[in-house]
């Protein structure tokens, strides 16, 4: 079977920082509480005039300059991030291959919001298996979720630690290095309803424009029975998959949650704290976090050539993934 490898990756956060107090400021949470239960230290906030395309180019750009990769030899942008983009009935792939170049590229892209890492390295190590003629796939996610968010409504405030940013990658057909292993998925549709901008699609055109969730004690209640055991077990299925145990991962790189579900997540993986990494300065930014992750626990130097890393993630509708790394030369 095809080699699939994830190349390299690269993340771009915009200038503004969100400070922690601010947050609390804003919202009537106490500062305390921001930092010490939603564990968010502060969160880049992207300028009024930077929309989600400006985002994915940023870090595209900055993925393609350290990687010497021309444009015109990428295949496939992928673009997995937040649904909210530059304008609301658009796709945003397009515009993303004409600004970087890459004229030779076919513009694909999805809304799965913040479980899109673990499943766009899926999909696409999927598509370069299936197409040899296929050779590199670009994935590129943003976020301007901070835009989306109303201080004001209590109903919403478990959302108040987002924050804006994006990532790149770069999936290599035939590639011995960081081999892309073992995917799992599972999804809840029960939820589906919960959490969304209730106004401007056909339901209510003129309606509420600001995240907000229906029925936040039904949804809590629910995800407090099945977070925990539906991260554990994408994670072995996506372990499984990749002919590995959970005690073979060396590092995870999870989506930003709350403090209380980052530590018991690590419990139930039986994995270390140093061998994670925990966004607190950036808080959740739909499906950037778990790439943003791996960028820096690599670049930190972290994750070291053999590690088994395992991409977690979850997201509104509600849908739970996982995807295995080796990371280094293929085996």
């Amino acid at each position: 079977m095809r080699r699939v490898g994830l190349a390299a990756t690269a993340s771009y956060l915009p200038e503004r920082w969100l400070t922690a107090a601010e947050v609390a400021e804003r919202s009537g949470i106490p500062e305390r509480v921001i930092v010490e239960k939603f564990g968010l230290r502060g969160k880049h906030i992207a300028a009024a005039d930077e929309h989600v395309s400006d985002l994915a180019v940023a870090a595209a750009t900055r993925l393609l300059d350290e990687t010497g990769t021309d444009p015109l030899a990428i295949d496939v942008v992928l673009y997995y991030g937040s649904m909210w983009r530059d304008y609301a009935v658009w796709q945003v792939a397009p515009h993303i291959a004409h600004r970087l170049g890459a004229r030779n590229a076919f513009a694909l892209e999805y809304d799965n919001v913040s479980h899109g890492t673990p499943i766009a390295v899926r999909v696409g190590r999927d598509l370069l298996r299936a197409e040899p003629e296929l050779g590199t796939i670009l994935l590129v996610a943003a976020c301007r979720e901070s835009y989306l968010l109303d201080y004001a409504n209590e109903r919403s405030r478990f959302m108040f630690n987002f924050g804006d940013g994006a990532v790149a990658g770069l999936l290599v057909g035939d590639s011995s290095r960081n081999e892309v292993l073992g995917a799992h998925t599972i999804t809840n549709g029960a939820y589906a309803l919960q959490v969304k901008v209730p106004g401007g699609g056909s339901v209510d055109p003129d309606g509420y424009r600001y995240l907000d969730v229906q029925d936040p004690q039904e949804m809590k209640g629910g995800l407090d029975r099945e977070s925990l055991p539906n991260f554990l077990a994408v994670a072995r299925g996506a372990v499984e998959r990749s002919g590995l145990t959970l005690a073979d991962i060396a590092f995870v790189c999870p989506l930003h949650t709350k403090r209380s579900m980052f530590v018991a997540l690590l419990a139930e993986l039986g994995m270390r704290e140093d061998q994670a990494v925990y966004l607190d300065d950036t808080g959740h930014m739909s499906g950037v976090d778990s790439l943003l992750g791996l960028d820096r626990a690599v670049r930190d130097g972290r994750v070291r050539d053999g590690d088994a890393v395992l991409l977690l993630s979850a997201g509104t509708g509600y849908t739970w993934a996982a995807a295995v790394v080796r990371w280094g030369e293929a085996r």
